[in-house]
Formats: structure tokens, sequence, C-alpha cells
């Protein structure tokens, strides 16, 4: 056996709460470990069972049972075997760079679950340096398995025919009723901000920069006060381990040549003005604390946004041009440009887009149009909290109804896949064991649905 304890990404979660509970006084502290499972030489302990099943717990997703146990000791056992087969075979590789991508991932995430990378070097009795050398082979692992998971799931596909069996089998009476929904496109065009907007969030900017670099406020404290960032001011403005190219160009500039401790000079990117402070940089990866102050979108004005998508509305519909070529061109929306102006669900990609869950404004914009229609200049806000203005394109309405093959093709045939891919990447799971080393070391009472290796 090469290891004698838990994966320290268990380690680190199992830490993470026991430094967010209050201490049990007066109570001698159990005997939590034992080893329930062998693969391929490498143990696995009740406490990698425990960290996983206590993350699923947490998500609030399932409640906790004897199963649901077993479950995830399947779930690291099949982990282990397919980073077992992975190893084996040479046309898969993980560099440096996709297991330091990972790393900083997880290492922010656990520092910010306990209160900065110093609470998490306290906690642990280590350094970061140091959790992140012992990481790498269990991240180093992990991607094996996953790149060796993908390739196989990649080769299951479905047929047509095969998706109407699939579906055939399902009663009427269980299937669901959709929601009406919507395919649309558009174009957006920000307000333009005002001086009167501009000077005003600089005062205030001002204020608090001088709070901190001469009256010697907490930058953390002022963030969390202060800072119309949603992404970071309950967390005092942190971002941890983020790569400088991920933020916008204005931000990653300053980011990446500022001195780490000193405060910035204000400095203004789309979303509005900031500060910030550098605490560590590591090449392309920096981890700060930044303010945002945003405009007074009240005192934005809107007339050349109007007028500018009023006269691509008239372009479009007068000379018959590629609404998806305009947005390209014009639409300020980066991620809708680059499709066209073509807008997705954010959580499944689809573009079918249900009219319940659209906000009253888009709803506004969509109801009157027909398939082919272009609506006339409305607000809109956008996912980042953003008000601008924007053109809609409605490509197709769809009315309420009960699934059906016909409409829903594609939403069915994604069913029948995932459901196939379930079904023949169990068999090939319990393939693959037959020739890595798996042995339980736990009693498996008759009544737990598990597969068995020995």
């Amino acid at each position: 056996m090469n290891r004698h304890s838990a994966p320290l990404w268990i380690q680190l979660l199992i830490l993470v709460v026991v430094a967010a509970a209050p201490p049990v006084h007066g109570q001698d502290r159990p005997v939590m470990d034992e080893i329930v499972a062998v693969v391929d030489g490498d143990i696995l302990l009740r406490s990698d069972v425990n960290g996983l099943v206590f993350n699923a717990v947490q998500q609030g997703s399932v409640q906790y049972s004897t199963e649901l146990w077993f479950d995830a000791l399947n779930q690291l056992i099949d982990q282990k075997v397919l980073a077992a087969h992975a190893k084996r075979d040479t046309n898969f590789t993980v560099t440096d760079e996709q297991i330091d991508q990972v790393l900083d991932q997880r290492i922010a995430s656990m520092s910010s679950q306990v209160g900065g990378r110093e609470r998490l070097e306290e906690v642990y009795g280590k350094t970061v340096i140091q959790i992140r050398a012992e990481l790498r082979g269990e991240f180093r692992d992990q991607l094996l398995a996953d790149q060796f998971q993908r390739s196989h799931l990649q080769r299951i596909r479905t047929t047509p025919t095969e998706v109407k069996a699939w579906f055939s089998k399902i009663p009427t009476d269980s299937l669901p009723t959709l929601p009406e929904a919507v395919q649309v496109s558009h174009i957006v065009r920000y307000p333009k901000v005002t001086d009167k907007a501009r000077e005003d969030a600089r005062q205030i900017l001002e204020i608090i920069r001088d709070s901190i670099v001469v009256g010697g406020a907490s930058f953390e404290e002022m963030a969390t006060l202060f800072s119309d960032d949603p992404g970071s001011s309950s967390k005092g403005g942190l971002y941890q381990g983020s790569k400088i190219s991920d933020f916008v160009p204005e931000f990653g500039s300053v980011a990446s040549r500022i001195a780490p401790g000193t405060v910035s000079q204000i400095f203004e990117t789309e979303f509005g003005l900031h500060i910030l402070r550098v605490n560590e940089r590591r090449g392309d990866v920096v981890d700060l604390n930044q303010i945002l102050i945003q405009f007074d979108a009240r005192k934005f004005d809107p007339a050349d946004a109007i007028k500018f998508l009023t006269t691509l509305k008239d372009s479009i519909e007068t000379h018959n041009l590629s609404f998806a070529r305009i947005a390209k061109e014009n639409s300020e929306d980066k991620l809708s440009a680059n499709r066209g102006g073509r807008v997705l669900d954010p959580r499944t990609y689809e573009k079918n887009l249900y009219i319940e869950s659209l906000g009253p404004k888009w709803q506004s914009a969509v109801a009157p149009l027909e398939p082919g229609q272009i609506s006339d200049p409305t607000e809109v806000e956008l996912l980042d909290g953003r008000r601008a203005y924007h053109i809609v394109n409605l490509h197709a309405r769809t009315p309420a109804h009960r699934v059906n093959i016909e409409t829903d093709y594609d939403m069915v045939k994604e069913l029948a896949l995932r459901d196939k891919q379930a079904l023949e990447m169990r068999a090939w799971l319990d393939e693959l064991r037959k020739s890595v080393y798996v042995r339980f070391r736990v009693p498996i009472p008759d009544d737990i649905p598990i597969a068995t290796s020995s």
C-alpha cells in the first residue's frame, strides 16, 4: 500500500467542518477511521467515505442512509479503478498546468470557507505550498480518471430508433407538461454614463480610499460595507487563486503591475470604478481584494443607445439584413454577440427559454412578437445585473404542452442518451474492476445493493 491516511482533500473538508463547529468539552474524541477498502494497492478509509457523504448531505440533495454511504464507497472505488486503468494507458496524460488550475480553485475554495489562507495553514498545520504538494497526486489521479471516463462516454451514441423505443416505454400520463417557451436573439447597447454619474462614483471611492490609505481603515471592512461587487463584497472584496487573464483587461492590467500590499489608484472598467490591493501574485495567478463602486444607473442617458438600436432595427427590416451578423458586429453583450445574439439558458445552454423563468422586462418585450419579428428598443437587466437596452428577435414560440417526441426530440434524445450512458458505464466499470485488485474490508449488509469484487 502506498498511502496510510485519508486523501488530503477529504482531510481538508473535515477540517473546514471542525474549524466552523463549536468545541465539544468533556467528551473523549471517538476513533473515526478504519480501512474500508483496498484498490490497486491504495487504501480507502472510512473518513474518505464520510467526507463524500457529508458533502452530499450538506448540499441538501439527499438524506443520510446506509445505502447512501455504500453508494459513496462505490463511487470512490470507481474513481480509483478508473485512475488505475488510465495510468496503464499512455494515451492519457495530465499536464502540470491542468493540475495547478484545479489546485488553485480548490485552495481558494477551502481558504474562503475557513477564513483565508493563513487560517487554512493554521488549521491544517502546514503551509499552502506543502498542502499543494500533497494534493498533487490526488488531483492527478482524479484528472486521469475523468479523462479515461470521458473517452468512453464519448463513444456511446443513441440512434433515432433507440430514442423512440426509450420514449415509448414511458406511460403517457407520466409525461410532464412543459410551460410556454421561446427562442430569441438580441442586440444590446449600454446607456451612456453621464459625467455626473462618473463624478459621484469617484467622490465616493476617493473617500473610501483615503479612509484606508490615510485613516488606516481595513480594506476588507470597507469592501464589506461599500463595495457593489456581489461576488466579493461579502468576503471583504477577496478574489483568491484567480487568473489575471480572467479579469477584464483594465482590471487585469492593474492587478498585474501594482506592488503587493499597496492600494491602487482609482481606475475604471465597464462595471464601474475600482480600487484593489494585491496580496500575492504567482505568475498569472493572483490573490487580491477589490472595491467596486458602480455608476448610478438613474443618472445614465439612454438616448444614444435607443437611437442606435432603432436605426439597427430599421436597417435589418428595410434591407432584409442578417440579425445574427448585425448582432456580432454591434451588440455590446459579448457573450451573446459571439453567438450572433442568440440567448441561451445560462444553466443548461438550451435554446428554449421558458417564459415563466424570464424577468418581467423580457416577458413584456417578447409578448407581442410573432416569430420573425423584432421588438422596439426596451430596457433589460442582464445576467451580471447591469442595466442595458436591447432589441429582441423572436425565432420561435412553443405553447405549453405535454412532452412529445415530435416537438421535444432534442430533450428526449438527451434523456435517452443519459440513461443509456448510465447503464453502459455501470457495466463497463464492473468489467474494469475485474482487472484491478479491489477488496472490501467492511461487512456489507445483504439488503444494500452494491457491486462487489474480490
